[in-house]
């Protein structure tokens, strides 16, 4: 079994490298951007259909909001991206919002802010991997009628990529994404040529269409500026991604900071500019989005089924030119699906990270065979399957978990640059590095004011439609990991050394369990006296007495020099039982160490474990919580699983010299009796079988 599991770890993930490659997996700028950005660039993809979706509530009317939300959205997203270029050059270490958090406002705020991005980040690949198979959808009915099942595979896939390594997937997914970049900017610039060059008048399918609001949505203007509010707060969802260029630093190439700055740069320029377009085009063609279709399209054909923004953009821009359409949903559901790894490269450092502060358990602190954060990617991507099976891989829910947690972020990580600036401007001399210090603070003051400003409209504007829920698994999140802390904590103030640790028991009396007189046996009772503790016995639980009668007579025959007790089991019980001898013996003598010598099979076919070693599993974990109590498994290989051809001259040899050895006071032949009344009809072996 070992061999088939390698085999196809090695198929699915490759040879393992040495830790002394890891230098090699960095990441150059053209690379790191399709790894880092494909989620800040995608979500340009659903983040102005979400606007359009929300505005739709009020009517067709509403739709003249839509350039001034993208604007807005934009304006927040170079503030953040600039902010974050200081964030990046200050702390370049790869823990991002987080070790800026930790060291600038404290610990608790650390971990808040860790809290929100490993939420954030499970919400990206749900989110990510659904309006992948939304737009995928508009153009196979196949993949909308089992929206749920693609979407599974697609995180299935995304894991399996990530675990070959960072630079292995970022050079699977650099093509896609330049794809996208290129697919999204053709469109436009054609779309812009046609309409405003050529003077073709671009119309979408649903140009056409008859967008009303039902009565109940018959807004006031206070409600109505609620609504472009709740408008902004969704289509923020563009500027999520844009920290995980913060916290994969690391992977940069040499020099870090400035390659991560640079790349960073490169997003904002290319996010912004796709946005805006995306925007201005949707409304150019026509372009009309129901949150509601059945009921707020009137005219609609009977059947009809909604497409996305993008999809329909494409409709109107290649009309006549059908292989430009299918490249620009082809590609956009492509760089969706891919954006999760934007999530499977943050999520996995940030975990280890807070492993290594012992927030999170130790396992997501090492690397695995492709020098990945192995444990890290397995977790996201179980997190985010689960979310997608409970939302139905519908965007639209979804979204409205997202950006809470990425915003929480992005606040508290401004304020804790703010705090970094003002702290080193109290000890700085030097008039020119003065300046430079407040214009970065400048710099983070603004990015704060702006994040900050999201952060309240996103919890006022969506708290009771879904966000409610990403606060609460924040909440949660944080509440963990402080648990975790506490548990690491108690563990190390416990292990600290004392002298008083260091003082030898009395005496150790050793124990062998017995269920029948063979090699394991006789294996462990040789290797109990080969230790030379004080006192050594044998002990076999009476569960039926013709059973009993037989080892103990074959015992006596065999004249080995070491007593045999039987211990009485009136319901038929193994481990309770020798729980409770072993009890009795530390009670007697609390500064005795008892140790349990337990025979188990090796057997060499994974299934053949089934049939053995389940008492031994059994008692061990009993046993082991028992203080005092020292637990040995001595192992015999059957010949399924020898590796060696000479075993059978070992164990006769030990117990020759054994048979031979003369017998002490604490070693004498017989055998004993112990316990309760003798009862019982059936007999399960102490020893595994």
């Amino acid at each position: 079994m070992s061999k088939l599991v390698t085999a196809a770890k090695r198929i699915l993930v490759g040879r393992p490298f040495r830790s002394d490659r890891l230098s090699r997996t960095l990441l150059p700028k053209r690379i790191a951007l399709p790894v880092f950005a494909s989620d800040a660039l995608s979500s340009v993809a659903y983040a102005p259909e979400e606007i359009f979706v929300v505005l739709s509530v009020a009517g067709l009317s509403a739709y003249s909001f839509t350039p001034w939300v993208g604007l807005a959205v934009a304006v927040v997203m170079l503030a953040v991206i600039t902010s974050y270029r200081q964030n990046v050059r200050a702390y370049p270490s790869g823990g991002g919002d987080y070790e800026v958090a930790t060291t600038n406002l404290g610990s608790r705020a650390g971990l808040l802010v860790g809290s929100a991005l490993l939420v954030d980040y499970v919400l990206t690949v749900a989110v990510s991997v659904s309006a992948a198979v939304a737009n995928l959808g508009s153009a196979a009915a196949l993949v909308a009628a089992h929206r749920v099942e693609f979407a599974v595979a697609a995180i299935v896939l995304v894991t399996a990529a990530n675990l070959r390594g960072t630079r292995e997937s970022g050079s699977a997914f650099a093509v896609p994404t330049y794809a996208f970049m290129l697919a999204v900017f053709g469109m436009i610039i054609w779309g812009l040529i046609q309409i405003f060059l050529l003077g073709e008048p671009l119309r979408a399918a649903s140009a056409d269409l008859q967008l009303v609001s039902p009565p109940e949505a018959q807004l006031s203007g206070a409600l109505l500026a609620f609504l472009v509010l709740r408008s902004f707060a969704q289509g923020s969802a563009a500027l999520t991604g844009v920290e995980a260029i913060s916290n994969g630093v690391p992977a940069f190439r040499k020099p870090k900071s400035r390659n991560a700055a640079i790349t960073l740069l490169l997003l904002g320029v290319i996010a912004v500019s796709m946005l805006l377009g995306l925007i201005v085009l949707a409304r150019l063609t026509g372009v009309v989005i129901a949150e509601d279709p059945q009921t707020q399209l009137l005219n609609a054909p009977l059947g009809y089924e909604q497409q996305t923004m993008v999809a329909q953009v494409a409709g109107a821009v290649f009309g006549t030119f059908p292989a430009g359409f299918f490249f620009v949903t082809a590609s956009t559901a492509l760089i969706l699906l891919l954006a999760a790894n934007t999530a499977f490269n943050g999520f996995p450092v940030l975990g280890s990270i807070l492993a290594q502060d012992r927030y999170l358990p130790r396992q997501l602190h090492t690397r695995g065979d492709r020098l990945a954060f192995s444990n890290g990617i397995l977790f996201l991507a179980g997190a985010a399957i689960l979310l997608v099976v409970v939302f139905r891989a519908q965007v639209t829910e979804l979204i409205q978990l997202y950006v809470v947690g990425v915003f929480l972020s992005f606040t508290l990580s401004q304020a804790g640059m703010v705090r970094h600036w003002n702290r080193l401007l109290a000890t700085e001399p030097d008039p020119a590095e003065r300046a430079r210090m407040r214009r970065s603070r400048a710099v983070n003051s603004f990015g704060l004011l702006m994040t900050g400003l999201v952060l309240i409209v996103v919890l006022v504007t969506k708290f009771l439609i879904g966000a409610w829920i990403a606060v609460a698994a924040i909440a949660a999140s944080f509440a963990v990991m402080t648990g975790i802390r506490k548990h690491y904590d108690r563990v190390s103030r416990e292990l600290v050394p004392r002298p008083s640790d260091a003082v030898l028991p009395s005496r150790n009396h050793a124990i062998v369990l017995v269920s029948t007189l063979h090699l394991p046996t006789l294996r462990a009772v040789a290797y109990a006296r080969a230790t030379r503790p004080d006192i050594l016995e044998a002990i076999t639980v009476n569960v039926e007495d013709s059973a009993t009668r037989r080892l103990v007579a074959e015992w006596e025959q065999a004249n080995l020099p070491v007593s045999l007790k039987v211990v009485e089991s009136p319901y038929r019980e193994i481990t309770k039982p020798v729980v409770d001898y072993v009890k009795r013996i530390r009670s007697d003598n609390p500064r005795n160490v008892v140790t349990v010598f337990i025979p188990e099979y090796v057997v060499g076919h994974w299934w053949e474990q089934i049939l053995h070693n389940q008492s031994a599993l059994r008692l061990k974990g009993r046993l082991l919580f028992e203080p005092g109590v020292m637990v040995t498994s001595v192992p015999w290989q059957l010949r399924s699983a020898q590796r060696v051809t000479d075993h059978d001259s070992v164990v006769p040899g030990a117990i020759r010299r054994g048979l031979d050895t003369e017998r002490t006071d604490t070693e004498r032949t017989g055998t004993e009796r112990t316990g309760t009344e003798r009862t019982g009809t059936e007999r399960t072996d102490t020893e595994p079988q």
